[in-house]
This record gives C-alpha cells, sequence and structure tokens, in this order.
C-alpha cells in the first residue's frame, strides 16, 4: 500500500471519527436530556426527601420567577456562578414537580418593566462597584389566586440554605393556611419602645423566622379563652400566670393542643424591672402547678453549670477571656441526633439554664432533645447575681459526672392541674367557666417541648443582625433557631421543611488538615504552657529587682543586682523567641502538607503526563517502523 494512500486512509478516518463524536453528542443530548449523575459525598445536588414531599403535595400551580441580571453581571464571576447554582437548583424542583411549577428566568434591564414588576414583589437590587446596575438574583413565587412570596436576594455566603429558602417558599404557597400558633410571653420578643435610644426595639430574630411560616397570634399573660384556630401554644417566660390562665393551658392541652414551653431560672434575656410601689419583678419563670400535675420536676433556685462547654467571655478591656460555667456551647454529641429536632444541627448556645427531669411515678415519658456532657454540676442561682467574674463559678464547683436534660418532648397521659373542676376565682360571675368541658384526664397521649432556658431565644446567643444593603440580614453562628422551628413544626405536624433544612452544609473541610492541627496543638501546647509560666516568673523577678533602685538619692543598684537584672532580661527575650518558634510550629505540617500538594499539582502530575505521552508517541513510531 503506497504512502499517499495510507495518508488518505488516515486522514478519512480522522474525519470519520470526528463526524461520528459529533453525532453521538447530538444524539446523547436527545436521549439522555435531564439524566442526572450526584456522585458528592453527601448528595447535595439531590433534592431531598423533604423538598421531594413537598412538591409531591401541591395541588395548584405554582408559577416561580428568577430574576437575574444576567447581562448587568457580566464581569462578576462569583456572581454568574452562584446564579447557574441557583438556575440549576430551580431546575431540579420544576422537574421533581412534574408540571406543577412553572419557573420563567427573567433579566431585568435597567428601566424596563421587568425591573419594575421586580421591585413590585419586592425583590433587592443591589449595586456592586463592577457594575454601573443594580445586580438582582431573587425569587418570586405566585399561586393560582395570585399570593405572593419571595427571597430577595440569594446570598452566595448563604448557599447551604438555597434549598431550603426555595423549598420553604413553595412550602408557603402550597399551603397558602398557615397554622395558628398563640403566644403567651412574658417578654416583648415582638419589638418594643426602648426609652433610653427613644426608638423601637427590632423583633426578635427567632420571632421573625416563626413569623414567616406560621401565624402567631399574642394572647397576652392573661386569658380566658383559646380560639379553636390556635392548634399549639408558644410559652416563653410565664411569670405568675393567675389560675384562669393556667386552667386554660391545663385543658388545651389535655384535649390535644401541643405547646412549646420556654421556662427558666436566671433570664438575662428578661431584664429586672421595677414598678414604683411593687416589688421588683424576678427574671425567673415557672408553672409549678402544671409541672406538678404531669410529673415535671423544675427548680428556679438552681443554674446547671458545665466546666467542659463552658463558653468564653471577655472581662474588661485588655483581659484575657475566661470561661463561664453559666454560658454553654452544646455540640452535636449534647443533641438527640435520633431525633428530626435536632438531627444534623451543630452547636447550639444556652445562658444559665435548669434542668428538667421527671418524678418517678409519672405517667409521662421524656425524650431528652438538648443535655450537657458528664463535666456539669449545678450551681445555685444566687451565685450569678450581679456576677462581675465569671473564673469566680469554679470556686467551689464540683462536677457530677451525670448529664443533665435542658430540654426534653414530654409526651404520655396527663393528669389535669385542676382535679376539682375550673377555678371560678379569677373571672367574673356573668362570664364562668364552661364546667362542661372539663377534662380530668388527657384525650390520648399529650405531647409537649418544654425547655429550661429562654436565654436560647434571645439574639446575642445565635445571630448577629446587620445591614445588607438597606435589608436586615441575620447571620446565625448557632443553630438556636433552626431548634426552636424544628421543634414548632414537629408539634405541628410539618416535618417536611426539618429534614430539608437539616442537610449538610456544601462546605467541605480539609480534615487532614484538621487532624494536623489538633495533633501540633496538642504537642505544642504544653511547650507553650510551660515557656509561658516560666516568662510570667521572669517578668516578675525582673520586675522585683528593677522595683529596688532607688533613683533619688546616690543609692544605686550593686554589680551583682545589675547582672541580675542581664541575665533575667537575656533569658525573657530568650523565653519569647522559643514562645514564637512554638507558634510557627504550630503550622509546620499544614504547610508541609501544603507544600507536597503544591508538589504535586504543580510538578509531578504534569511530569507524568508527559512521561505518559511520550511513550505513547514513541510506541506508535516504532509500530510505524515495523
Amino acid at each position: 500500500m503506497s504512502t499517499a494512500l495510507q495518508r488518505k486512509i488516515g486522514t478519512s478516518s480522522l474525519l470519520l471519527i470526528a463526524f461520528a463524536f459529533i453525532v453521538a453528542i447530538i444524539v446523547s443530548n436527545q436521549i439522555f436530556s435531564g439524566w442526572r449523575i450526584d456522585l458528592t459525598e453527601n448528595r447535595l445536588y439531590t433534592l431531598s426527601d423533604g423538598t421531594k414531599h413537598i412538591l409531591k403535595n401541591i395541588k395548584n400551580p405554582i408559577n416561580l420567577y428568577f430574576y437575574y441580571s444576567d447581562k448587568a453581571s457580566e464581569n462578576i464571576p462569583s456572581i454568574r456562578s452562584y446564579a447557574h447554582r441557583v438556575r440549576e437548583t430551580l431546575n431540579e424542583f420544576e422537574r421533581a414537580a412534574e408540571g406543577k411549577i412553572k419557573l420563567k428566568v427573567i433579566d431585568p434591564l435597567p428601566f424596563s418593566e421587568d425591573e419594575d414588576r421586580a421591585a413590585q414583589f419586592g425583590l433587592q437590587g443591589i449595586r456592586v462597584a463592577s457594575s454601573p446596575d443594580p445586580i438582582y438574583m431573587g425569587l418570586a413565587g405566585t399561586d393560582s389566586i395570585d399570593t405572593e412570596e419571595i427571597v430577595p436576594f440569594f446570598q452566595p455566603d448563604k448557599e447551604q440554605f438555597l434549598e431550603y429558602d426555595i423549598a420553604k417558599l413553595i412550602s408557603t404557597l402550597a399551603t397558602p393556611q398557615r397554622n395558628v400558633i398563640g403566644l403567651i410571653s412574658g417578654v416583648s420578643m415582638e419589638g418594643n419602645f426602648d426609652p433610653q435610644t427613644q426608638q423601637m426595639d427590632p423583633p426578635w430574630a427567632v420571632y421573625q423566622q416563626v413569623e414567616q411560616l406560621f401565624e402567631v397570634r399574642n394572647l397576652g399573660t392573661e386569658i380566658e379563652s383559646i380560639d379553636d384556630d390556635i392548634g399549639m401554644l408558644w410559652i416563653v417566660q410565664p411569670k405568675n400566670l393567675n389560675n384562669t390562665t393556667l386552667y386554660m393551658i391545663d385543658q388545651f392541652i389535655l384535649t390535644g393542643g401541643t405547646a412549646m414551653i420556654f421556662v427558666d431560672p436566671l433570664a438575662d434575656a428578661d431584664p429586672m424591672q421595677t414598678t414604683q410601689g411593687m416589688p421588683p419583678q424576678g427574671q425567673s419563670s415557672d408553672l409549678p402547678k402544671l409541672f406538678a400535675a404531669w410529673g415535671i420536676k423544675f427548680s428556679t433556685t438552681d443554674v446547671v453549670a458545665d466546666a467542659q462547654l463552658a463558653l468564653p467571655v471577655s472581662v474588661g478591656a485588655g483581659n484575657r477571656p475566661v470561661r463561664h460555667l453559666g454560658l454553654l456551647g452544646l455540640t452535636d454529641a449534647e443533641l438527640n441526633d435520633n431525633d428530626v429536632i435536632t438531627a444534623n444541627l451543630n452547636t447550639i448556645n444556652v445562658g444559665t439554664a435548669g434542668r428538667i427531669d421527671v418524678v418517678d411515678d409519672t405517667t409521662a415519658t421524656i425524650e431528652p432533645l438538648l443535655s450537657t456532657s458528664l463535666a456539669s454540676g449545678m450551681l445555685a442561682t444566687s451565685r450569678f447575681n450581679f456576677l462581675q467574674n465569671p473564673s469566680n463559678l469554679f470556686d467551689g464547683f464540683v462536677q457530677s459526672g451525670n448529664p443533665y436534660i435542658i430540654a426534653a418532648k414530654v409526651s404520655g397521659e396527663l393528669t389535669s392541674a385542676f382535679p376539682d373542676g375550673p377555678p371560678i376565682t379569677d373571672v367574673s360571675s356573668d362570664d364562668d367557666i364552661n364546667t362542661s368541658t372539663h377534662l380530668s384526664q388527657s384525650n390520648g397521649s399529650a405531647h409537649l417541648i418544654i425547655v429550661a432556658d429562654v436565654d436560647i431565644l434571645s439574639d446575642r446567643l445565635w445571630v448577629q443582625q446587620q445591614n445588607f444593603f438597606g435589608q436586615r440580614i441575620s447571620n446565625a453562628f448557632a443553630s438556636n433557631g433552626a431548634f426552636v422551628i424544628n421543634a414548632l413544626e414537629s408539634l405541628s405536624g410539618s416535618p417536611d421543611l426539618i429534614t430539608v433544612r437539616s442537610r449538610a452544609t456544601y462546605s467541605r473541610p480539609f480534615t487532614r488538615v484538621e487532624k494536623l492541627r489538633v495533633a501540633a496543638e496538642t504537642r505544642y501546647r504544653e511547650t507553650e504552657q510551660r515557656l509561658q509560666s516560666e516568662l510570667a516568673e521572669t517578668e516578675r523577678r525582673l520586675g522585683e529587682l528593677q522595683s529596688s533602685r532607688e533613683d533619688t538619692g546616690n543609692m544605686l543598684l550593686t554589680t551583682e543586682q545589675q547582672t541580675e537584672i542581664d541575665r533575667f532580661i537575656d533569658q525573657r527575650a530568650t523565653i519569647r523567641k522559643d514562645l514564637r518558634a512554638v507558634q510557627r510550629n504550630l503550622d509546620k505540617n499544614i504547610e508541609q502538607l501544603g507544600t507536597t500538594l503544591k508538589v504535586i499539582n504543580t510538578a509531578l502530575v504534569p511530569m507524568l503526563m508527559t512521561i505518559f505521552i511520550l511513550l505513547a508517541v514513541w510506541r506508535r513510531n516504532r509500530q510505524k517502523n515495523t
């Protein structure tokens, strides 16, 4: 066979292969369109079962409008990348809804009707330095009766909540009739007027989140009836409730209503209030009459302390933080991972919390949700009053070696706290309580969640509020809010959103690096502490020697004293040098790992590829020559 003919055959073969490749791509796009394989560790790009259940239960069509400034974000790669991620997720929602969701992607150009419509929805257009026009990346949804729900702006740093935000919007539109919660609260979570600043305080972040999912109806702290459409009570810091209010709560729960109750031995979120001519109102709360009837034990005289979970707090300017035995950061080890309420939550912070238990002969069953570690014990509430230095709490503190329950689910047949019928002393004779419907025992199993801490709800323990381009954004550093929402949704019989919210995050930690860091800290921490002690002692001795100098008069340090001072100065410099070396060694192994990875990525892999290519060319030439 001639060389020219071989070249023609080779060229034709290449063209045929290229043509076949193009045809295969076109055919595969048609045949396998919509096929997706999620190979991530936690199946992060697959819709959760809760989301699928929400989509399955959609009865009326829902329209979604994704407003994304495609043209205005041409020079912003980070925005474009995340917008692509949002659009992919929305497409997955539309596909899984099987025709019940219609998605429309809109680029709201400046001064266009689309931009006006986005503003009418309430979507947030942000301005960035690299674009003269506002950037929109929000979602609006409508149902068949034109009910509207929005996600004002998808923040790239909140990617782990992307599926939840979309699922919540769809769930709200799919079930416009929200569950009604009756609020009985001794603290003002809705926000009130601050006489010092002469301004209205914003509502608590947890209250705002609850309002997004439920209809919250404030019943006050003195009630004579509970509306029939209320299916759940949210009781926070109940103090000195009268018998009529207690009776209404009692009967509501016995007739099948659910409740989430927050009590506290010392609630910092409830500031001490003093009324002229009246004794000051305390910061503790309890439902002793109801708890006694239900077999629940709770005391306002003791606070749970924990040496292992104690959080560091600052004490004065310039001082090192000290650990506070009453402020606890519960980790996943202290959360019940077998319950959907607390499963997959990370950290929950509590402050001066109490403990919950049941009496031995009660018919109620208690299931812990939040507990302490084995390094916990009880401290008198009085030790936390006017506390200046939290380190003083360690004086006389004894670890019990047993965990204490801070929050729990309580279920079972409960007995009424009013066995003789409703009270008549707290109501007028013209409005007596109907005695014909009185229950002395619950209809079936009652369901409660009791939390022995009110501060768990306060912003300072779990969230930071900040202004984001004119919009108030909550950045959570703990899972307190998710815990409350999960609990309320569980009590209301809406577990679908819980499974969505509790999904794993999209962050992929460098576990190898973290192990190296922990090992390095363990190895060098002891050395650092020893050097710090030597440095403190050296500086103390140096200070004593220098203070012995008397500059007034002719009294000077002797030669021996000056020599000793010089020696201590040299020793201090040496110790500080050693400390700096210890600090550098903490990251030595991590830096070595980084260098190794750089060598592999920049040198070894290209070298192996080059060798592979050279071998392939050599083998091909050898075959031609033979």
